[in-house]
């Protein structure tokens, strides 16, 4: 065989192999991310997704819908002294001093669904930054904190934030702290946990070793580890704080006229359930759909993280 035949072959052999480095960023790129992974799990949930869809069309028309509304909702109708079913003029009606029920209904929604929001950042924040904590760094800090944990998880806590709540005229954000305060222990306590085992792997151990301070530890990679869990929470509190809201609002010891919220609403137009129903209802039905929505997409969350889970196989 001739040297120029040789040197063909070898050409032809060489490109019929594959480069090294080629085939590194092929198998680099050829595994998913951890979250393309929870992210085509969570969209194989139909549930989660028909919830996360929910949520985002019901806070369009929280925030969006009164646009095309051209009724404020402290405006009164002086034509409609009483209440007035709905109709084009007023779609869901109006009460018996002629407030526009969708204006009313859609600002409640507004302030209920701003302070689910805030409390779930708040209460989620705070579980990690205490349980990250105390797990971490053990010893005194963790008792102290751990014991502060306890102590608010034997408090009345609705009682608590009836009483304080009720001694301030109308300042929502207190709301937010007050219910914030007591909806993260048990979410602490969780964090704790994980980051007890976070803080025995290699590369915390090795960080530790390096001399990185402990909170950047925590925040670069126990934090990080735990994101999905935190998230999961932070969907969780959403739900619940607005019930709770809605719950001291009709009781009146939460939101207080002249604003409203979605459990002011329910709590004037009680005793018109029957009578006049689209005054009841249609605050109602928002509030359901809102918690069932956002309590759809936790699950779906939860089974997309949940590497255990089976129904999305």
């Amino acid at each position: 065989m001739s040297t120029s035949g040789s040197e063909s072959l070898l050409q032809v052999g060489g490109s019929m192999s594959p480069d090294n480095n080629s085939t590194a960023v092929m198998d680099e790129t050829a595994v998913p991310s951890r979250a393309g992974i929870v992210l085509r799990r969570f969209v194989r949930n139909r549930l989660g997704v028909v919830g996360l869809a929910m949520v985002v069309l019901l806070v369009l028309l929280a925030y969006i819908g009164p646009l095309f509304d051209h009724w404020k909702w402290n405006q009164i109708d002086l034509f409609a002294p009483y209440a007035v079913k709905p109709s084009s003029a007023h779609w869901f009606g109006t009460d018996s001093v002629g407030h526009d029920v969708f204006a009313t209904t859609m600002r409640g929604a507004q302030k209920s669904i701003l302070i689910g929001l805030l409390v779930a950042l708040f209460a989620t924040g705070l579980a990690a930054i205490v349980g990250s904590a105390a797990g971490y760094f053990g010893g005194w800090t963790d008792r102290i904190l751990m014991w502060f944990v306890d102590l608010l998880l034997i408090i009345p806590s609705f009682l608590i934030i009836a009483v304080v709540s009720g001694q301030f005229n109308n300042h929502w954000w207190l709301l937010v702290v007050l219910i914030g305060m007591f909806i993260w222990q048990i979410t602490a306590r969780i964090v704790r946990g994980q980051t007890l085992s976070l803080k025995e792997r290699e590369y915390v151990q090795a960080s530790r070793y390096m001399g990185v301070p402990g909170w950047r530890i925590i925040a670069r990679h126990v934090l990080p580890n735990l994101a999905s869990l935190l998230i999961i929470d932070a969907t969780v509190n959403v739900s619940a704080a607005i019930l709770t809201e809605a719950g001291l609002s009709f009781l009146g010891f939460g939101i207080q006229p002249p604003d409203v919220s979605l459990g002011t609403l329910l709590s004037d137009s009680q005793n018109a359930a029957f009578t006049q129903p689209w005054l009841f209802y249609f605050p109602a039905g928002f509030l359901i759909l809102f918690v069932l929505a956002v309590n759809l997409v936790g699950d779906g969350l939860r089974d997309a993280v949940d590497p255990s889970s089976r129904r999305l196989r």
